[in-house]
């Protein structure tokens, strides 16, 4: 079926990364199959995250599609577009019907893209995995691909505003290579593996990084244990029960 909306949506993007001059630094993209089923699985810092991760997929020539909250759906502006691009709307009380729909996905050959974390982690650092990514995986007899974005969070973050100035933000991606997801394992345990290939991978993109805060004020964007202002993740575990 022909990609009306999708590829006309990232033509606009990468005209969008040029004005905004953004340094893009993407390795591993050959790690991603170019063709048949697989789930992409990403850390998860910015509103942005999934442009980058499709980003990614570009030079295989596959288009991802992601497990994202029902409410984006529902907008006006991204709804049509959302629909279009054939992404996969989850409603958090009702995940069995976006499970369903996913698993369809893979089946039939799509790459299907999810974050673990299920939300924006505001401490930068991983948060804890759930399991769907990897029962995905195994039920669709597909593997699984780790990734991890960096940068992403200066650009457009939860508690932050937006920055889409021409401010030359560099953006890291680190793919990793496919982990099977093997039938005969706990979904638990190839979690854990998965979390600890895309921990490997956030470290790595996190030393290519290469600029530093520019001062006090700029030390926001920064995890707590590599010097930064950022909170820790209990301190976001403290204010959220509050």
């Amino acid at each position: 079926m022909a990609e009306l909306v999708y590829r006309p949506v990232v033509g606009f993007a990468r005209t969008l990364f040029k004005v905004w001059d953004l340094k893009i630094d993407c390795q591993g993209s050959e790690n991603i199959p170019r063709s048949g089923g697989a789930v992409l699985v990403s850390n998860h810092i910015s509103y942005l995250d999934f442009v980058f991760n499709g980003l990614a997929a570009l030079p295989q020539k596959r288009l991802v599609r992601f497990m994202a909250k029902e409410s984006v759906f529902r907008h006006r502006v991204s709804g049509p577009l959302m629909r279009g691009m054939k992404h996969i709307p989850v409603d958090r009380k009702q995940g069995e019907a976006a499970y369903a729909h996913a698993l369809d996905s893979l089946r039939s050959g799509e790459i299907v893209g999810v974050f673990p974390e299920a939300t924006i982690s505001q401490s930068f650092t991983l948060k804890s995995f759930k399991s769907g990514a990897a029962r995905l995986a195994q039920e669709a007899g597909v593997p699984l691909i780790p990734m991890a974005v960096w940068g992403t969070q200066r650009l457009w973050t939860k508690g932050h505003p937006r920055n889409f100035k021409r401010s030359h933000i560099p953006i890291t991606i680190r793919v990793g290579e496919a982990i099977e997801a093997s039938r005969d394992k706990y979904a638990g345990a190839i979690t854990r593996q998965l979390r600890e290939r895309v921990q490997e991978l956030l470290e790595a993109a996190q030393r290519a990084y290469p600029v530093r805060p520019k001062g006090p004020e700029d030390t926001w964007w920064m995890p707590a244990h590599l010097g930064g202002t950022a909170p820790t993740p209990e301190q976001v575990r403290e204010a959220e029960a509050h």
